[in-house]
């Protein structure tokens, strides 16, 4: 049986369930009252996992959450069409399948055979976590100049996946670049 956690136990990033539903706790606030006889309330800021909704919500402290039956697998994206986004399992070798909804932004980082971390409630996917780092080709860019000598001067570029980031002036067309998942930023030469 899952445990129970107590809502003044409840920190940033940690996951519980409220209701049936799996939380993941994206800010904690604790409010001691100073009159005698006060109560501690728990504000947390916390995000839905099925619907992805998030808003703050007040808690006494001695409230209980359930621990959720979340579970963090390894999955390769296959392809997408029309009805989602299909990941293989790399444990099992299932394929699950992912609506857009579900996926969010990390749509547009998304290339053959990366593996993400595909998030399970009850056994049945949610939601993905992507690695922090990914490696995409340039298909379109400017020509720079080799030796620029501001390192700070940046061009458009246009990736594999379709998304444009602002890449160093010597970055050229067909090199792989590392790119930030959480900025979406240019991160390196892959």
């Amino acid at each position: 049986m899952a445990g129970l956690i107590d809502a003044i136990s409840v920190k940033r990033k940690m996951f519980f369930e409220h209701e049936g539903v799996p939380y993941h706790c994206l800010d904690a606030e604790v409010n001691t009252p100073t009159a005698r006889g006060g109560q501690t309330l728990v504000r947390l800021k916390m995000r839905n996992l099925l619907t992805r909704a998030v808003f703050d919500k007040t808690f006494k402290a001695s409230d209980k959450f359930k621990e959720p039956d979340l579970e963090m697998v390894p999955a390769s994206f296959l392809y997408s069409d029309a009805d989602g986004f299909y990941f293989m399992d790399q444990e099992t070798f299932e394929t699950h399948t992912l609506r857009e909804d579900m996926i969010g932004d990390a749509a547009d980082l998304l290339t053959e055979g990366l593996i993400v971390q595909l998030s399970k409630y009850n056994g049945n996917p949610i939601g993905l976590e992507m690695p922090t780092f990914v490696e995409l080709t340039v298909t379109q860019t400017e020509p720079g100049m080799r030796d620029s000598g501001a390192g700070s001067v940046t061009k458009a570029a246009t990736l594999e996946t379709g998304v444009e980031i602002r890449v160093p002036l010597f970055i050229k067309e067909g090199e792989k670049v590392k790119v930030s998942t959480e900025t979406r930023g240019f991160a390196g030469r892959a």
